[in-house]
Protein backbone atom coordinates (compact mmCIF):
# COMPACT_ATOMS: atom_id res chain seq x y z
CA UNK A 1 0.00 0.00 0.00
CA UNK A 2 1.23 3.77 -1.02
CA UNK A 3 1.23 6.23 1.46
CA UNK A 4 1.11 9.98 0.91
CA UNK A 5 3.03 12.27 3.16
CA UNK A 6 2.46 15.44 1.15
CA UNK A 7 1.76 17.32 4.35
CA UNK A 8 5.08 16.41 6.06
CA UNK A 9 7.01 16.76 2.19
CA UNK A 10 5.24 20.53 2.44
CA UNK A 11 6.54 21.24 5.89
CA UNK A 12 9.85 19.73 5.28
CA UNK A 13 10.13 21.83 2.05
CA UNK A 14 8.02 25.12 2.45
CA UNK A 15 10.19 25.28 6.08
CA UNK A 16 13.52 24.57 4.42
CA UNK A 17 12.87 26.99 1.88
CA UNK A 18 11.97 29.93 3.87
CA UNK A 19 14.90 29.19 6.24
CA UNK A 20 17.52 29.23 3.79
CA UNK A 21 15.69 32.03 1.37
CA UNK A 22 15.44 34.35 3.98
CA UNK A 23 18.97 33.84 5.27
CA UNK A 24 20.42 34.61 2.02
CA UNK A 25 18.10 37.09 1.77
CA UNK A 26 19.45 38.81 4.92
CA UNK A 27 22.77 37.81 4.46
CA UNK A 28 22.80 39.75 1.07
CA UNK A 29 19.65 42.40 1.84
CA UNK A 30 19.47 43.56 5.05
CA UNK A 31 23.14 43.40 5.93
CA UNK A 32 24.30 45.49 3.07
CA UNK A 33 21.45 47.29 2.48
CA UNK A 34 22.25 48.71 6.67
CA UNK A 35 25.50 50.14 4.77
CA UNK A 36 23.32 53.02 2.98
CA UNK A 37 22.48 54.17 6.51
CA UNK A 38 23.82 57.90 7.51
CA UNK A 39 24.92 58.37 10.17
CA UNK A 40 26.93 55.03 10.87
CA UNK A 41 25.69 54.64 14.52
CA UNK A 42 22.45 53.81 13.47
CA UNK A 43 23.28 50.92 10.76
CA UNK A 44 23.59 48.67 13.45
CA UNK A 45 20.47 49.75 14.54
CA UNK A 46 18.54 49.09 10.85
CA UNK A 47 19.81 45.44 10.62
CA UNK A 48 18.90 44.72 14.00
CA UNK A 49 15.28 45.82 13.14
CA UNK A 50 15.64 43.73 9.81
CA UNK A 51 16.59 40.96 11.55
CA UNK A 52 14.34 41.20 14.71
CA UNK A 53 11.44 41.03 12.26
CA UNK A 54 12.58 38.14 10.74
CA UNK A 55 13.77 35.98 13.36
CA UNK A 56 9.79 34.55 14.59
CA UNK A 57 9.04 33.49 10.94
CA UNK A 58 12.50 31.79 10.97
CA UNK A 59 11.95 30.06 14.07
CA UNK A 60 8.50 29.26 12.60
CA UNK A 61 10.24 28.00 9.32
CA UNK A 62 12.27 25.57 11.39
CA UNK A 63 10.07 24.24 13.27
CA UNK A 64 8.12 23.69 9.83
CA UNK A 65 10.87 22.38 8.53
CA UNK A 66 12.32 19.66 11.74
CA UNK A 67 8.06 18.80 12.45
CA UNK A 68 8.10 17.60 8.57
CA UNK A 69 11.59 15.90 8.42
CA UNK A 70 10.66 14.05 12.05
CA UNK A 71 7.24 12.57 10.32
CA UNK A 72 9.03 11.82 6.83
CA UNK A 73 11.62 9.62 8.71
CA UNK A 74 8.95 7.94 10.52
CA UNK A 75 6.89 7.26 7.83
CA UNK A 76 9.94 5.89 5.99
CA UNK A 77 11.87 4.01 8.60
CA UNK A 78 11.19 0.75 6.31
CA UNK A 79 13.00 2.42 3.32
CA UNK A 80 15.51 4.04 5.69
CA UNK A 81 16.39 0.37 6.84
CA UNK A 82 16.24 -1.65 3.82
CA UNK A 83 17.45 0.06 0.71
CA UNK A 84 21.29 0.69 -0.18
CA UNK A 85 22.67 4.20 0.26
CA UNK A 86 19.51 5.40 2.36
CA UNK A 87 21.04 5.11 5.34
CA UNK A 88 23.98 6.51 4.44
CA UNK A 89 21.85 9.45 3.27
CA UNK A 90 19.38 10.08 5.99
CA UNK A 91 22.64 10.46 8.63
CA UNK A 92 24.04 12.88 6.45
CA UNK A 93 21.28 14.96 6.49
CA UNK A 94 20.63 14.54 10.32
CA UNK A 95 24.20 16.00 10.45
CA UNK A 96 23.59 18.69 8.03
CA UNK A 97 20.45 19.64 9.74
CA UNK A 98 22.07 19.53 13.19
CA UNK A 99 25.29 21.93 11.83
CA UNK A 100 22.23 24.14 10.70
CA UNK A 101 20.39 24.76 13.74
CA UNK A 102 23.34 25.43 15.78
CA UNK A 103 24.81 27.95 13.61
CA UNK A 104 21.41 29.34 13.26
CA UNK A 105 21.18 29.63 17.28
CA UNK A 106 25.01 30.69 17.34
CA UNK A 107 24.19 33.68 14.90
CA UNK A 108 20.88 34.75 16.84
CA UNK A 109 23.69 34.67 20.27
CA UNK A 110 25.78 36.71 18.56
CA UNK A 111 22.85 39.25 16.84
CA UNK A 112 21.89 39.46 20.30
CA UNK A 113 25.44 40.96 21.48
CA UNK A 114 25.11 43.78 18.50
CA UNK A 115 21.86 44.25 19.52
CA UNK A 116 22.79 45.05 23.51
CA UNK A 117 25.38 47.19 22.60
CA UNK A 118 22.56 49.53 21.40
CA UNK A 119 23.52 52.47 18.81
CA UNK A 120 27.72 51.49 17.60
CA UNK A 121 28.81 52.77 14.89
CA UNK A 122 29.63 50.19 12.18
CA UNK A 123 30.08 50.07 8.35
CA UNK A 124 27.39 47.29 8.00
CA UNK A 125 25.44 44.72 9.35
CA UNK A 126 28.08 42.35 10.04
CA UNK A 127 30.90 44.69 9.36
CA UNK A 128 32.51 46.81 12.27
CA UNK A 129 34.19 50.18 11.57
CA UNK A 130 37.15 51.29 13.38
CA UNK A 131 34.96 53.31 15.60
CA UNK A 132 32.92 49.68 16.54
CA UNK A 133 33.39 48.69 20.31
CA UNK A 134 35.65 45.55 20.30
CA UNK A 135 33.72 43.20 21.83
CA UNK A 136 30.80 44.30 18.90
CA UNK A 137 33.28 44.00 16.26
CA UNK A 138 34.20 40.63 17.13
CA UNK A 139 30.90 39.58 17.66
CA UNK A 140 30.29 41.12 14.02
CA UNK A 141 33.08 39.38 12.45
CA UNK A 142 31.44 36.38 13.63
CA UNK A 143 28.39 37.15 12.54
CA UNK A 144 29.91 37.96 9.08
CA UNK A 145 30.95 34.00 8.76
CA UNK A 146 27.36 32.96 10.06
CA UNK A 147 25.85 35.04 7.26
CA UNK A 148 26.80 32.42 4.73
CA UNK A 149 27.60 29.13 6.43
CA UNK A 150 22.97 28.76 7.32
CA UNK A 151 22.70 29.72 3.66
CA UNK A 152 25.31 27.04 2.61
CA UNK A 153 24.23 24.47 5.22
CA UNK A 154 20.72 25.04 4.10
CA UNK A 155 21.26 24.91 0.42
CA UNK A 156 23.44 21.50 1.09
CA UNK A 157 19.71 20.24 2.91
CA UNK A 158 17.83 21.33 -0.27
CA UNK A 159 20.55 19.27 -2.31
CA UNK A 160 20.05 16.38 -0.09
CA UNK A 161 16.53 16.56 -0.34
CA UNK A 162 16.45 16.74 -3.91
CA UNK A 163 18.51 13.07 -3.71
CA UNK A 164 16.24 11.86 -1.63
CA UNK A 165 13.58 12.21 -3.97
CA UNK A 166 15.85 10.20 -6.38
CA UNK A 167 16.48 7.66 -4.38
CA UNK A 168 12.68 7.25 -3.83
CA UNK A 169 12.11 6.46 -7.40
CA UNK A 170 10.85 2.71 -8.06
CA UNK A 171 13.99 1.81 -9.96
CA UNK A 172 16.05 3.34 -7.63
CA UNK A 173 14.04 1.52 -4.72
CA UNK A 174 13.76 -2.00 -5.60
CA UNK A 175 17.73 -1.89 -6.85
CA UNK A 176 18.74 -0.59 -3.13
CA UNK A 177 16.63 -3.63 -1.78
CA UNK A 178 17.91 -6.04 -3.82
CA UNK A 179 21.64 -4.73 -3.18
CA UNK A 180 21.06 -4.87 0.52
CA UNK A 181 19.82 -8.34 0.62
CA UNK A 182 22.36 -10.13 -1.95
CA UNK A 183 26.08 -10.19 -1.78
CA UNK A 184 28.05 -7.17 -3.42
CA UNK A 185 29.05 -9.55 -5.80
CA UNK A 186 25.86 -11.11 -6.77
CA UNK A 187 24.20 -7.57 -7.37
CA UNK A 188 26.47 -6.31 -9.46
Amino acid sequence: MTQRNTIARSLSEVGLAAWFGGSLMGAVGVNGAAAEVDPPDQRARVANAGWSRWTPVNLAAIGAHVVGSLILTAGNTGRIAGQKNVPTTAIAKTAVTAGALAATAYARALGQKVIDAGDVPVEAGTNPSAETPAEVAGAQRKLNAMQWAIPALTGSLLVMDALMGEQQRPNQAASGFVQRILPDSLAA
